[in-house]
């Protein structure tokens, strides 16, 4: 066995595919012609959407009012994630809707819990919103 300028078939072997690993590395984004491609591909992303702080509102107040109206009591408003100007709104909504259900039963308390939430929290922010003050 020789030691000196001999090399060991496996070692071309391994500097082949490290070659071929390197140079295929470069050719990305190359063209058909193998060179570089005029314009690079770009592939459309979605972009982020946004809940308006009226429609997030609307839908938090219209979820616990609809979990308050069976309970005979309204729970803590930190504990729903709601401020205290969204939690005066439920209670409005909760009290109005428990009055509609005992008379035109739940399919129009759930209606009206909809249309009181969207015309609560709509209303709140015309007049700001949370910025009224820290507990908003």
């Amino acid at each position: 066995m020789r030691t000196g300028g001999a090399t060991r078939p496996g070692a071309v072997l391994g500097c082949g595919l490290a070659l071929a690993l390197v140079t295929g590395g470069l050719c990305t984004g190359c063209g058909g012609s193998g060179g570089p491609s005029a314009e690079p591909t770009r592939t459309a992303t979605p972009s982020a959407s946004t809940t308006s702080p009226e429609d997030l509102c609307t839908k938090v107040v219209a979820h616990w009012s609809r979990k308050v109206l069976d309970s005979h009591t309204y729970g803590d408003y930190q504990t729903m994630g709601l401020s205290n100007g969204q939690y005066d709104i439920l209670r409005k909504v909760v009290d109005d809707a428990r009055a509609v259900k005992k008379t035109r039963g739940a399919e129009a308390a759930d209606a009206l819990i909809g249309r009181e939430a969207r015309k609560g929290c709509r209303d709140w922010y015309r007049t700001g919103g949370p910025s009224n003050g820290p507990w908003g």
